[in-house]
């Protein structure tokens, strides 16, 4: 299936596409979609021809003439491959923004149909893209979310090819936007990865409310170092992305960005713990099973905030959700019921599991913060037991990091597989495992993460936690070249009944 598309896209001209972009088209061809995969080209479509880890795109010309593709946008590269053909090739220095602006164009411009949040930071975009879900739906909107958990419009997944990218490309991103318009979404709440900044997918859009949560050691096989990291989420912060902006200022880079957003000229409130803070955070209490409650002052009342979610680090998503809100004229009084019935798949997610069941705990956690975070948020209970792995093809130096995390908070550490992807399995573990050792928990060994999972659930009891932690909504575990059926979720519902039915 291709990746979504809306159902109603007037035509326009090649000219009327790149007026003011790109000098010297003068075309009476219409165009009504944009593509990047030549496979997916249809009649009267744009193909894209960019650069590839592999092969360039150019390559790959012909196929799209020949499946209908009306034009070609492509770099110098390109053109040398794609040499002469029957239709228009443009070149242009920068593909990707370029692409983003004629994207936005040939979609009819939803963006500006729509109010628009968008969320950044190492940890924690997801949840709290969720919670603005929630929070903005009880406020009476018919809310989108893009992100990684897929696409949702009024609370239903939208149903599309998709893969692990947070944020898509930018004529997905704008086709996407545009079938929200389409179908009557007022809001869309969205996830800017760091790769969605540096390779232009939002260029052409402008935020209402922009939002940073924080900084951590994350996806530095993409990024030079951690500065260009930083820079990279930071260039979100200004008068030409966005127009307000909300920061949290405990973090050491939060405060940067707001010192900088606000010499910027943009209006911007800063969440934090501390008292110059516009929104400050305090008094936080779990609540009994699973949920918490905080104290929140804003420049106009107290309030407290109630969550379905367990930990601080998601009391913090909130506030930043409440301080969104409350930037594009929201009230409180709206807003906080939501928030109180949001649940986020896949994040602090509790199994419903029967019989005298440990509490089983689902979460994507897979920076040293991020486990350090969901861990931290679970030591009420007797026993915590962590499953935990991680990634090949990633960032490597953060695996023992993420060991030492989970063995410092849990009692006992079952190191499996998480995604290898290319990479063997075992060295993965091994530099967990080298992380793990040497801190307060027993560690172990299991490769398959079935049987790691299952081996959890026989250790624990009924006042015992198992957080399962990396892979969270995840529906398939990459191995090699493939991507094998795993969901953390069914596998452990699996194993427990399992288990019930033998007795124990």
């Amino acid at each position: 299936m291709n990746a979504i598309r809306p159902h109603h896209v007037p035509a326009i001209t090649l000219t009327t596409a790149f007026e003011g972009i790109v000098e010297s088209i003068d075309s009476d061809a219409l165009i009504h979609g944009i593509r990047l995969n030549s496979r997916e080209i249809s009649a009267g479509e744009l193909y894209v021809a960019l650069p590839g880890t592999r092969v360039h795109g150019g390559r790959y010309a012909n196929a799209a003439i020949a499946a209908g593709a009306v034009a070609i946008l492509t770099d110098a590269q390109g053109a040398e491959l794609i040499g002469n053909c029957d239709v228009p090739v443009i070149t242009v220095e920068d593909v990707r923004a370029v692409m983003a602006k004629v994207a936005a164009r040939i979609f009819g411009q939803p963006a500006k149909q729509l109010e628009l949040f968008g969320v950044t930071g190492t940890n924690g975009k997801t949840t709290t893209v969720a919670l603005l879900e929630s929070a903005l739906s009880s406020c009476g909107r018919r809310v989108g979310t893009i992100g990684t958990l897929g696409f949702r419009l009024a609370g239903e997944d939208l149903d599309s090819t998709r893969s692990t990218v947070t944020t898509p490309e930018s004529p997905d991103l704008q086709a996407l936007l545009a079938v929200m318009a389409e179908g009557n979404s007022d809001v869309v709440a969205l996830e800017v990865s760091s790769h969605a900044l540096k390779l232009a997918r939002v260029d052409a859009l402008q935020f209402t409310v922009a939002a940073f949560l924080n900084l951590g050691r994350d996806h530095l096989d993409f990024h030079s170092d951690l500065d260009d990291y930083f820079e990279t989420k930071a260039s979100l912060f200004t008068p030409q992305r966005t127009r307000a902006a909300v920061v949290w200022v405990d973090d050491e880079y939060g405060r940067e960005v707001a010192r900088r957003s606000q010499a910027a000229g943009l209006p911007t409130l800063t969440v934090g713990m501390q008292h110059a803070a516009d929104y400050r955070l305090s008094d936080y209490r779990e609540l009994s099973p699973l949920g918490g409650q905080a104290t929140l002052v804003t420049p106009t009342q107290c309030v407290t905030i109630t969550l379905a979610l367990p930990g601080w680090h998601n009391m913090v998503d909130a506030a930043i959700a409440v301080a969104m809100a409350q930037a594009a004229g929201y009230s409180l009084t709206q807003v906080l019921p939501g928030l109180a019935r949001a649940q986020v798949p896949g994040r602090m997610q509790a199994l419903d599991l029967p019989g005298p069941a440990p509490t089983v705990i689902i979460d994507f956690a897979h920076t040293p913060q991020a486990v350090a975070a969901t861990l931290d948020a679970l030591q009420g209970f007797d026993k915590v037991i962590t499953v935990v792995g991680c990634g090949g093809d990633r960032d490597a130096a953060k695996r023992p990091e993420m060991g030492k995390a989970a063995a410092l908070r849990s009692d006992l550490v079952i190191i499996t597989d998480d995604n290898p992807r290319s990479e063997d399995p075992a060295a993965i573990r091994a530099a967990t495992h080298a992380g793990a050792v040497g801190h307060r928990a027993a560690i172990t060994e299991v490769a398959d993460r079935a049987q790691a999972i299952a081996f959890a659930l026989m250790k624990a009891s009924r006042g015992s936690v198992v957080a399962i932690l990396g892979k969270g909504h995840e529906q398939g575990q990459q191995i090699g070249g493939s991507i094998v059926p795993f969901d953390d979720a069914r596998v452990a519902t699996a194993a427990w009944l399992s288990m019930e039915g033998r007795g124990r």
